[in-house]
């Protein structure tokens, strides 16, 4: 019997058949691993099961009863075995996951690609988001939940209907009828980029009107928080200070913020648009949002000036375009003054992120990040004696 270790949990692998016979050896083997693995918590994963008995089953319950404050989890359950699980009320002790559909990528049409996964094309109906990550069963999970709250809010949101399994990797499956992306359409009609981006910043006003339960989402205040402690060894004390400063006096706001809200993640199906890649879902200023659209469309192509060309397929001038008109329609009837103002807050809560991606993950070329690291510093340090609060408000 195998085991592998993921994060928190020691993965045991029962094979065949469990019946009176093998139960108690099932038992002791489980019990060896546990003890080898101290600290670690139970997961079964049932794939290479093809019985089991009710002796098997009381050696699951014992399990079970050992379980401090959750389920204990089986995953990758084949029907027959799921069967018997329903038949004995298991599945109301257990948290029970079924053994996922397999589909193949291959040949298909990447239509986004972004930190954890890639987003396949797999007909004219159906797209894939296939998770490159660890734990990416946990990451679907997450972001079906946020997909679903912030559907019952009414943010446009397409809903995942199924997880599978794509290799060794997992993925997430959406319907989206003759589907194509705002990055598609900007590519495919670049004319008609300023009826496109004022619908963007349309359906960017349009998010940010929505007001989430208290709890129910992370702050995005939080979340850069977060981002600035793994950033303090990589910037002066006191510039680490003054941002802590400008980010910790934001106040709290519970309207919805989408997180990476750039073109590739917003879907046309039959003219409707629906948002993809719900698992930066939070709550905040929609400064949290802008900054995103700065960081895609602006800083990535300031040291590489085709970066935008290799990733969106559209070139650096185009790309500069879309933040800018995008910021005048989501602005529209703020005066020069007060677009200037919002402009200068947006890009110092970009440069953090886009820091933070650099420096902390190592995005982009190696060559590039030490240039990077250092010009964005020095935009920081210009920025942040530019501004005395972080919020813009709503478009």
């Amino acid at each position: 019997m195998r085991n592998t270790i993921e994060n928190d949990y020691i993965v045991v692998y029962p094979e065949g058949k469990i019946t009176s016979n093998n139960a108690d050896a099932l038992k002791t083997g489980i019990q060896e691993i546990l003890s080898a693995n101290p600290g670690k918590k139970l997961l079964l994963d049932l794939e290479d099961l093809e019985y089991i008995s009710s002796a098997g089953l009381r050696v699951l319950l014992y399990y079970v009863k050992q379980q401090k404050g959750e389920k204990l989890i089986a995953r990758n359950v084949n029907p027959e075995i799921y069967d018997i699980f329903q038949m004995t009320h298991f599945d109301m002790l257990m948290d029970i996951k079924r053994k996922l559909r397999e589909v193949s990528v291959e040949g298909c049409e990447i239509i986004g690609q972004g930190a954890v996964g890639t987003v396949y094309r797999v007909d004219d109906d159906t797209i894939v988001k296939v998770y490159e990550v660890p734990d990416s069963l946990a990451m679907i999970e997450n972001e079906q939940n946020m997909a679903k709250e912030a559907f019952i809010k009414g943010i446009p949101t397409a809903i995942s209907y199924d997880m599978v399994k794509v290799g060794d990797k997992y993925g997430s499956v959406f319907e989206l009828l003759r589907a194509t992306t705002f990055n598609d359409e900007l590519i495919k009609a670049p004319e008609n980029r300023d009826e496109l981006l004022r619908r963007y910043a349309g359906l960017l006003r349009q998010i940010h009107e929505v007001e989430m339960d208290p709890g129910v989402l992370p702050e995005a205040r939080d979340v850069f928080l977060g981002y600035l402690d793994d950033l303090k060894g990589h910037m002066p004390e006191d510039l680490y200070g003054r941002l802590r400063e400008l980010l910790s006096g934001m106040q709290e706001n519970l309207h919805a913020v989408h997180g990476d809200i750039q073109m590739k993640n917003v879907m046309l199906s039959e003219d409707e648009p629906l948002l993809i890649d719900m698992d930066t879902l939070s709550t905040g200023d929609p400064v949290f949002d802008l900054q995103g659209i700065y960081v895609t469309y602006v800083l990535f192509n300031e040291d590489e000036p085709d970066n935008t060309e290799k990733f969106l397929g559209i070139p650096a001038d185009l790309s500069q375009y879309v933040f800018d008109r995008t910021l005048e329609y989501y602005f529209e009837g703020k005066s020069r003054e007060e677009l200037e103002a919002a402009r200068k807050k947006i890009s110092l809560v970009g440069c953090i992120r886009f820091l933070y991606l650099v420096a902390v993950f190592n995005i982009g070329l190696p060559e590039l990040i030490e240039v990077r690291i250092a010009h964005t510093l020095d935009r920081i340090r210009e920025l942040s004696g530019q501004v005395d609060s972080l919020e813009v408000g709503a478009g």
